[in-house]
């Protein structure tokens, strides 16, 4: 173990918050060695990895909507959202106005602020706290209605979750626009619509108060409908070590190890946490207006019709495959299924052990966008250690760009990941999976950042719809361009899919 760094009173603070010795010796042999980048064989494309479902084929698009909804009425239906990020990336360039040495509106950001300030969502409270009901005329009225959206409301220091996001009949913060669009599919034959949110550290409390006070409006809007919601923090166990400049374990000023959170892939064990069994993953940005959200839900639908459909053909598959005495067609079968559906090739011989290997896995459906620009990961077909290829949710960041073959194929992808995805975390016996088994180590990331002055390589796991997933049995679906939304800056508001909608279309429900 590479523990030679560490000293008693190092391994003592670790146990606290529940590392141990063996975890932290693989941290530091990662941080020291980084895993090599992932290989990319090709980026997935429709009917190589991407199935779509175009209007012809409306019977069965209406089939497995159908089947999503009686999957949710069943109370089978989770949506999983992570919320533990801050709102000061929304409001960087703004931050940087207000603390800049020029006049804010010479910035481009603060321009662009002050010119269309009354289609923020958080307009009227702006202006009524700042006393300005007109468009700031002098340096010192930009930084006086800066520092009151960002000091006074303190709107950076928020989770983003609690940022106004929407305005119609009143104003609605993400978090409540996410709660609205999670009774359309995630509520059951008794009206109880389940949801759970990862938090950050210390909100808990401020997220139930925010929940108890918006519980009567959304159930109010939601004739019937009774919300269940839960809330979870990361895990300081999933913390993780840095290497200073001169590659020792990072410290604080005390002498104490300097531990960081390690990014999505720690909210895994939130997940399984959750034991679901349909569970809809959904980013806290990644939300339009309640009224404008009917295509979003309709196709959130067919995802979750599109997994309960294909957990079904798998369950099949494994009762005949591990029943008295399987038939060599029955293994046949189930070994074809692995094949054309899930890309696992088994050798003609194989008997059940293999087969139930290769089946008995958690399963996503991912919904993947048409590519236009937008930063993330996409779709593509890599190669295992073991040589074998599987469909992934890659990140730039795992690729090896600076190898031109490498980054041409990642270049070429037709679609990316919008982080729409339904998945099945219960196995064919009913029990929940260990999610642990089926992350790939190798997937980790390892990168240097600037911390108080001071440069630190770092290590996060593997991201949750990545590496975190890498062992999975995945689909992956086209979806509209319509349904993603992100709002990363809060320029993003202004977009038309923001913005009051001027006619609610009719919910199917």
């Amino acid at each position: 173990m590479a523990l030679r760094d560490l000293t008693a009173a190092d391994l003592a603070q670790l146990a606290a918050v529940g590392i141990t010795p063996e975890a932290a010796a693989e941290q530091l042999a990662l941080l020291r060695r980084p895993p090599a980048p992932i290989r990319l064989v090709r980026a997935a494309t429709i009917g190589d990895g991407i199935e779509q479902f175009t209007p012809t084929r409306h019977a069965e698009i209406t089939g497995l909507i159908d089947r999503g909804d009686a999957a949710a009425s069943a109370g089978r239906v989770l949506k999983f959202v992570p919320a533990s990020g801050a709102a000061s990336r929304m409001f960087k360039d703004l931050i940087s106005a207000l603390h800049g040495d020029r006049r804010p509106s010479d910035t481009t950001a603060a321009r662009e602020f002050f010119a269309r300030l009354d289609a923020f969502p958080f307009s009227g409270e702006l202006r009524q706290r700042s006393g300005l009901d007109r468009t700031p005329a002098t340096e010192a009225e930009e930084r006086l209605m800066l520092r009151t959206l960002l000091v006074d409301m303190q709107m950076a220091a928020l989770p983003k979750a609690l940022v106004p996001f929407h305005r119609s009949d009143r104003i609605r913060t993400a978090f409540e626009e996410q709660l609205l669009e999670g009774t359309r599919y995630a509520r059951d034959a008794d009206g109880v619509s389940r949801l759970h949110f990862t938090v950050p550290a210390g909100m808990v409390s401020r997220f139930e108060s925010t929940l108890a006070a918006l519980r009567p409006q959304v159930e109010s809007d939601r004739r019937g409908t009774r919300l269940s919601v839960s809330f979870s923090t990361q895990l300081p166990a999933t913390d993780t070590l840095a290497l200073d400049d001169t590659g020792a374990p990072s410290r604080h000023a005390d002498g104490t190890l300097l531990l960081r959170p390690s990014g999505h892939g720690a909210l895994l064990s939130n997940l399984e946490a959750c034991h679901g069994d349909l569970v809809v993953i959904k980013n806290i940005d990644n939300i339009l207006p309640d009224e404008s959200s009917e295509e979003v839900v309709r196709w959130k639908r067919l995802l979750i019709g599109c997994l309960a459909g294909l957990q079904e053909e798998v369950f099949t598959h494994l009762m005949a495959v591990t029943g008295p005495s399987p038939s060599r067609a029955v293994l046949d079968a189930a070994r074809a299924f692995a094949a054309a559906r899930f890309a696992r090739v088994l050798p003609a011989d194989a008997g059940p052990d293999a087969i139930t290997a290769a089946l008995h896995r958690p399963l996503r459906v991912c919904g993947v966008v048409r590519n236009d620009g937008e930063p993330g990961g996409a779709p593509c077909w890599v190669r295992d250690a073991d040589g074998r290829e599987s469909l992934q949710i890659v990140e730039p960041a795992q690729v090896a760009l600076d190898d031109p073959e490498q980054a041409r194929l990642f270049g070429g992808a037709t679609h990316f990941n919008p982080v729409d995805l339904v998945c099945g975390l219960r196995g064919y016996d009913g029990r929940s999976f260990n999610l642990a088994p089926f992350v790939d180590p190798e997937t980790a990331f390892v990168t240097r950042k600037t911390a108080d002055g001071r440069t630190l390589t770092v290590l996060e796991r593997p991201g949750l719809w990545n590496g975190s997933m890498a062992g999975w049995n995945t689909v992956c679906l086209e979806v509209p361009a319509e349904t993603f939304a992100p709002v990363k800056v809060v320029f993003d508001l202004l977009r038309p899919q923001h913005q009051p909608a001027r006619q609610a279309p009719a919910h199917p429900h």
